[in-house]
Order: C-alpha cells, then sequence, then structure tokens
C-alpha cells in the first residue's frame, strides 16, 4: 500500500489553470506577414508512411490513412498525391470500339495521351470522306452497268426457263397463267382455256392425263422457282462482290492513309484492318447515308450507318498533366467500375459499345484513386468489386443485377482493361481494425498504414508552424486577415480542444469553423482584421448555440430539483463530477453521491449497475473499491460490511471510473461517520493501492462545478478536487482563473486517497505508524474501528446462529 504524509494540500494558482500563447518572438501583426504552410504540421508519421506507400512498386502496398473525421486527411492526402503526380508520365487513354466479329464483346484500345480524341476525330472525318467516295463510285455510269449486267443476267436466266416451260405446256395444250398469286396451268382446247364446266364434262381418261400432265408441269414450276431463288443469292452474291471491289478501288488509298497514322500502335493498326473489312461488306448502305445527306444538306452523324465505326473514348487524358488524382464521394459499384446504359426502343432495352460509361478505376488508372472507406462500404457490392480489381489487375464492366441474377436483360461482355493503380482508402481507426480482423483480402491489398496524430506537442516551434497554418487557412478561405493576438487565442482554443495545455489539436475542421465565424464577427463590426475578441466571441457563440440542456439542467440544480448542495456539510454525501456530450459540446454537470454501510460479507453493491444503468468500466470502479477496504482495513480479519453506493437522481447510463474517488470518500466517510464539506466537488479514479488516476473531460467537470456554485453564490471556499496528474490538463475559462486569483474559487491536486478525503472532509487521514495503528481521531482510524465492530459483530451473529443450529 503506497501512502504518502498527508500534508496540507495548497490550491493550484491561477498560473496553472491556463497556458497562454505568446507569439511576440514571431514579430508579425498580422497573418499577411506569415509564410503559407506548405505542410499540415505535426503528421510526420502519417506523412513519412504516405510517402512509402507512394513510393513502392509492389503488389498490395495501397493505403488506409485513418483518423478522426476533420483532420484534414483528405486535402492533405490530395494535395501530397498531385505533388507527386505533377511531373509523371500521363497515362494512357482508353477506347471501346466495335468488335465486328462479335458485337456483344466491343474491343478495348490503348492509346498514349491525347491520341484517343485525334482517333475519334479522324474516324468520324473518314466516315465523312467514305460517304462522298462511295456515293460517287456507286453512282458511276460503270458501276450502274455492272449492276445492270447482274441484274439482266437474272433476268435472262429466269424469263428463258419460263419461257421454256410455257412451250412444253403449250405442246401439251396447258396454258401457263400468271396472277397475283403466283403462276397456274390451265388445259385448252383449241388455243383457248377451258372454263370449269367445260372441262367437267371431258371424259374421265381425258381429264386424267391433263392431270398427270399438269403435275409434271408443276415439278418443273417448283424447280424453276426453287432455282430462282438460288439464281437471286448469286446474283446478291456477285452484287457484293461487285461492291466490295468497287469499294476497294475506291477507298482503299483513304483507309491506307488512315492506318499509316497508326501503324506505331498494333491494336489501332488490326482495329482499322477489321474495319477496312466491314467498310467493304457494308460498303453499300454508305450510298443511302450520302442521298440523305446531299438531299438535306446535312454532314452524315454516327447515329447513321457508320455509328458502328465510332470510337467510344472511355478516357480522355488530353488535358490530363501527370497522373490522375481521383477522389469519389459517392463510391457506388457503377461509379467504381463503370456501366453499361441502355435506351428504351420499341419497348425493349438496347446497348451498343458506345454505351459503355467510365468508371473511376478507369479515370484513375495509371495514377491515385481516393475512396472514403465508410461510403464505400455502405454501398452494395462496391467493396467486393473494388477489391476484386485490385486482386486481378483487371476492371471488367459488369451491372449489379447481372451479377446476382436479378436481370435477364442481354448486355456486353466489354474486353477486360488492365489495371494499375494506387487506392487510398480514408477512414476512422475503428474501420481499419475491423476490416483487418475479419477480412483477410484486406491485409494483403492495403498494407500501408497512415496514421493521423488527433494532436502535436505544445513547443515553440509547433506553436510557430501552427501561426503558419492559421496564416495558410486564412489564404485559402479567403478570410479577413488575423492579428497576433486572435491567431494567439485560435492557438489557445486548439489547447483546450486537445484537452491539454501542452497539446495542440490537429483536428482541422474545428480550428477552420473557429475561424470563418470569428471573421463573420470582424465582418459585423466593419473591422479591416480579426481580433482576440472577435474569436473569444466566436466560442462563446458557439457554446451559446449549442447549451440549451446544459442551462436546463444547471436551472433544475438551481431550483431545488435535482438535489446538489454547494455549502454546508453531509455524512456520506459527496459532489461527484460528470461529463455530458452532445455532438460537438461537452458540458460538466455536479451529481450526489451517496453510500451507505452495513454489516455484511464483503459485498459492494453497485445500485448503478444491478439496475443496468452501470457500465463495465463504471462497475469495474466499484469493485476496485472493495479490494481497496480489504487490503487497507481487513488484512487480519474479514471485510465484514455491506456497501451500497448510487447516482442520486440518475436516470440514464452511468459509464467510465471517474467518479471513484468520489465514491470512496463517500464509503469512507460513511465508515467513519463524519460528514463531507458540500462546497467542495471531486473527480478521479482510484486503483487498489489508493493512488489517484487522471480522468478524461476535467476541464468540463470543474467548470461545470463552477457555474452551479456561480448560481447559488460563491463563498470563498467552494472548489474541485482533482487528480495532480491532471494539472497540465487545464485550459479553464477565463473567468475561472479570476475567481481563483481573487480567492473566491479552489482547485487542489490530490495524488492520494488520504489527501482527497482529508479535503474533503477536513480531518486528516492519518498515517499508519510502525505498530499498524493509525492516530486515534483520523479518518482511517476511524474506518478501521469501524470495520472492527462489523467484523465483531459479524463474528457473534455468526456464533449464535451456530448454537441455534446445534439445538
Amino acid at each position: 500500500m503506497i501512502r504518502k504524509k498527508t500534508q496540507k494540500i495548497k490550491s493550484l494558482p491561477a498560473s496553472s489553470l491556463y497556458a497562454h500563447c505568446d507569439l511576440s518572438s514571431l514579430k508579425f501583426k498580422t497573418t499577411e506577414e506569415l509564410a503559407e504552410l506548405e505542410q499540415i504540421p505535426g503528421q510526420e508519421r502519417a506523412l513519412e508512411a504516405l510517402q512509402f506507400g507512394v513510393g513502392i512498386q509492389r503488389d498490395g502496398y495501397n493505403l488506409f490513412v485513418m483518423g478522426p473525421s476533420g483532420m484534414g486527411k483528405c486535402s492533405t492526402i490530395r494535395q501530397y498525391l498531385e505533388q507527386q503526380a505533377a511531373d509523371a508520365p500521363t497515362p494512357d487513354d482508353w477506347c471501346y470500339v466495335n468488335n465486328f466479329d462479335n458485337p456483344q464483346k466491343p474491343k478495348a484500345l490503348s492509346l498514349p495521351a491525347g491520341k484517343g480524341k485525334v482517333l475519334r476525330q479522324d474516324t468520324r472525318e473518314l466516315m465523312e470522306d467514305l460517304v462522298s467516295v462511295l456515293t460517287s463510285a456507286f453512282g458511276s455510269e460503270q458501276y450502274q452497268m455492272q449492276s445492270e449486267e447482274i441484274g439482266e443476267d437474272l433476268t435472262e436466266r429466269r424469263e428463258q426457263a419460263l419461257k421454256e416451260l410455257v412451250e412444253e405446256a403449250k405442246s401439251h395444250d396447258i396454258h401457263l397463267l400468271r396472277t397475283p398469286r403466283g403462276f397456274s396451268f390451265e388445259p385448252m382446247i383449241k388455243g383457248s382455256v377451258l372454263k370449269p364446266e367445260e372441262f367437267a364434262h371431258l371424259t374421265e381418261e381425258k381429264r386424267r392425263h391433263i392431270e398427270e400432265i399438269t403435275a409434271v408441269l408443276q415439278e418443273k414450276l417448283d424447280l424453276i422457282i426453287r432455282q430462282f431463288h438460288q439464281w437471286k443469292r448469286e446474283t446478291r452474291k456477285k452484287i457484293r462482290e461487285l461492291n466490295r471491289e468497287v469499294a476497294k478501288s475506291a477507298v482503299g488509298v483513304l483507309i491506307d492513309d488512315f492506318k499509316k497514322e497508326y501503324d506505331d500502335i498494333p491494336s489501332v493498326s488490326e482495329y482499322i484492318e477489321k474495319l477496312r473489312k466491314d467498310v467493304f461488306e457494308h460498303a453499300y448502305e454508305f450510298l443511302a447515308v450520302g442521298e440523305a445527306s446531299s438531299a438535306e444538306g446535312a454532314v452524315p452523324t454516327d447515329a447513321e450507318i457508320f455509328g458502328r465505326y465510332e470510337i467510344n473514348l472511355l478516357v480522355d487524358n488530353s488535358e490530363q498533366k501527370g497522373l490522375p488524382v481521383i477522389y469519389e464521394d459517392s463510391p457506388s459499384h457503377d461509379k467504381l467500375v463503370g456501366r453499361v446504359e441502355h435506351i428504351a426502343q420499341m419497348g425493349t432495352l438496347i446497348t451498343d459499345f458506345k454505351l459503355i460509361k467510365a468508371g473511376d478505376l478507369h479515370k484513375a488508372n495509371g495514377g491515385y484513386l481516393i475512396l472514403g472507406i465508410d461510403k464505400l462500404l455502405r454501398q452494395p457490392y462496391a467493396w467486393e468489386s473494388l477489391k476484386r480489381a485490385l486482386t486481378d489487375h483487371e476492371v471488367e464492366i459488369q451491372a449489379l443485377g447481372q451479377m446476382l441474377g436479378l436481370i435477364s436483360t442481354v448486355s456486353l461482355e466489354p474486353e477486360l482493361i488492365p489495371l494499375d493503380i494506387k487506392v487510398v482508402l480514408l477512414g476512422e481507426r475503428r474501420l481499419f481494425y475491423l476490416l483487418y480482423e475479419y477480412d483477410p483480402e484486406f491485409q494483403e491489398l492495403f498494407k500501408v498504414t497512415a496514421d493521423f496524430e488527433n494532436s502535436m506537442d505544445r513547443t515553440e516551434d509547433n506553436q510557430a508552424l501552427y501561426a503558419q497554418m492559421i496564416a495558410t487557412i486564412v489564404l485559402r478561405e479567403k478570410l479577413l486577415p488575423f492579428k497576433r493576438e486572435a491567431v494567439e487565442r485560435v492557438i489557445e482554443h486548439s489547447a483546450r480542444l486537445a484537452q491539454d495545455a501542452e497539446k495542440l489539436s490537429n483536428h482541422l475542421l474545428s480550428v477552420t469553423n473557429l475561424m470563418n465565424e470569428a471573421e463573420h464577427w470582424a465582418r459585423e463590426e466593419k473591422q479591416k482584421l480579426v481580433t482576440r475578441e472577435d474569436v473569444q466571441h466566436a466560442i462563446d457563440a458557439q457554446i451559446y448555440r449549442n447549451d440549451r440542456l446544459r442551462k436546463g439542467a444547471y436551472e433544475q440544480i438551481q431550483r431545488g430539483t435535482l438535489l446538489i448542495d454547494t455549502a454546508g456539510e453531509a455524512v456520506a454525501t459527496v459532489n461527484g463530477l460528470a461529463v455530458t456530450e452532445l455532438g460537438s459540446f461537452a458540458f460538466g454537470q455536479p451529481f450526489r453521491i451517496t453510500a451507505t454501510a452495513r454489516v455484511g460479507g464483503g459485498e459492494m453493491v453497485d445500485i448503478e449497475r444491478e439496475v443496468e444503468l452501470g457500465g463495465a468500466i463504471h462497475s469495474k470502479g466499484v469493485l476496485i473499491l472493495s479490494s481497496f477496504l480489504g487490503e487497507r482495513f481487513a488484512k487480519h480479519h474479514p471485510l465484514s460490511l455491506t456497501a451500497s453506493l448510487v447516482f442520486e437522481q440518475s436516470y440514464g447510463e452511468v459509464e467510465g471510473d471517474s467518479a471513484s474517488v468520489g465514491e470512496l470518500c463517500a464509503l469512507l466517510s460513511s465508515l467513519a461517520d463524519k460528514p463531507v464539506h458540500q462546497w467542495m466537488a471531486v473527480t478521479g479514479s482510484v486503483n487498489q493501492r489508493g493512488q489517484v488516476q487522471a480522468i478524461g473531460g476535467v476541464n468540463e467537470k470543474i467548470e461545470g462545478f463552477f457555474d452551479v456554485c456561480s448560481l447559488q453564490g460563491l463563498t470563498g471556499t467552494q472548489g474541485v478536487v482533482i487528480p495532480e496528474s491532471n494539472v497540465k490538463h487545464l485550459m479553464l475559462r477565463a473567468e475561472i482563473v479570476d475567481a481563483v486569483s481573487a480567492g473566491k474559487f479552489h482547485l487542489y491536486p490530490v495524488s492520494n486517497i488520504d489527501e482527497a478525503i482529508t479535503l474533503l472532509t477536513g480531518i486528516n487521514a492519518g498515517e499508519m505508524n510502525d505498530e499498524g495503528i493509525y492516530p486515534d481521531g483520523s479518518i482511517n482510524s476511524l474506518v478501521q474501528q469501524r470495520l472492527e465492530q462489523f467484523a465483531k459483530l459479524r463474528h457473534d451473529f455468526a456464533e449464535v446462529d451456530k448454537k441455534v443450529d446445534e439445538k
């Protein structure tokens, strides 16, 4: 057991309650005189990790940048990546083109940056030239003559075959009649076609003969008709061959010249050869486009026949300088990997290669893609699609509905595009550790962690850097210049945000918001500079906008609804302190802790835990009290008490162990039967050895009790007992510093429970002598005597029970 000799604890001087910032050594009057900061201060570890992650070119070395939101992670990462990307070679353009062999599987083409746009324009100009040239070629006299010859040959063959059939039929007195419905055979006598009634009067033998002859002729007619269809197919083939030869002759040189521009790009050269073949196959269709265009006086568009030759420029890097740096605020599946759009036509959905749209992975290919992990995980299948792309090193465009088998619409299967990218995820530490624990692929794909610090040391050098950062924010936000005193106040508030007088907060969003609001108040006063008073006005206004519940709680105390005394004394009753957090605003509030003690079996009853209003950490703190009492006062006899502890008028969950000093003091007061000063409040946690440990929210807790005391009237004796290890965290409001300076309020730092109980009761805790005895009248002596009484009573009760059982 560690017990220091109890001495009179002195209250803290006002100089210990607030660490002022002095930037006079920087010799500036306003932020206009400070240089702009190129790098965010206080994040050396994260920036070194970022530099490593960007520099290493190995699989899986993508980055996860973690830290709370508002730290400037995104802006810092983007700025760094853009600097690194500026001087690097620009990545290739990517296009999708028609796959003439299988239109359902468009081909992907890679071209040097800027060449994609050129290819698209060259292709459009080629199509316009083809329309003009082919229209002239197919309108030439030579082509018309050759085409007519092929057509006349078909007609002659058909007419000759029919003529021969007519002559044969005529020799059998059968007439071949042409009707709108086709051909029919009719019997004749003496050159005249028989009427049905005349045919019926013929002898049966004659009718049978005519029918047999007609059947034979019909078979020959059917054969001619079949031959005719074959002759038509042959004619069409000859026409296509003619068109192909005419096209080759007319446009071959045009396509050759077009192809020469891309001979150094094998994939494009191969595509042009397939384009050439397809143009030859569909050459005559250009004639219809040319005729329509001539009639309308318009240039053909890609909506017409040569839309099949359009270049879908998926990624255009013609304007890109260096590597792309893409930040996606809403990373859905389609936005990441791209999509294939459909058009409703005639009640059905149709698509083609021109409706393929790029995703962020395409746009950032070769460079950097920045994503928020929280938003990414909220989008269905976006996380899985990203992992698959990074694992396979290629981007597959596939509709989410098709992946899940929810739709059966025929879609495209675009050729996969190779992927070379660095992905940077931004998120909170909680998400990083969850993914690392439960997603094995995450460990393989994101091997570099850049952890942003919440705060940095408040040294003179860092304060100078912080002043430069404030000047940088002024420039970027286009604010009025800040006077040096205003900069000092912002830095002081940053220490308050960090909850540590020796630290500065790295939460840039809070600092930037404060500066924007301070500048607003300066403009309201028609000022040209932002002053310290403007910054203080902004801080006060922020608090006022959020303190409705705080005001209501304090009002309930002032009216006696919530029982808190700031004067007088009471046994086993201590003013504890708690912090209530509401979004970005937190305030302290006193609450009453009471304790009862009676003979028992050593149980420590935490009423908050019993009714499930106490959290695990709070329950742990209560159980520690039992260990402390047993170790200090019950080494030679059983700890024979049952104690109950409760937060009076507490109607919500209680968590944390910062009230354990107050709870122990209430319990010691109950056992010693000595009153506690109600003009004092206490905060701090305690361990089994009686050492008082630091807690969070010390500034808010002190301010909360001060505000209540002010409402009920400052007496000059009121104050707060705090852990000695929390003194370095103090950044209190000016009015509290002034009250302490005037002796109207006090703060007492303690390092152990003996010091705390001495301050709260005004009675020396007492130190054990060599014989294991505490001084008479001391708190420890009174507690020990009471526990010995409890042990004796328990023993006596046990003896009585034993005798009763024996009888």
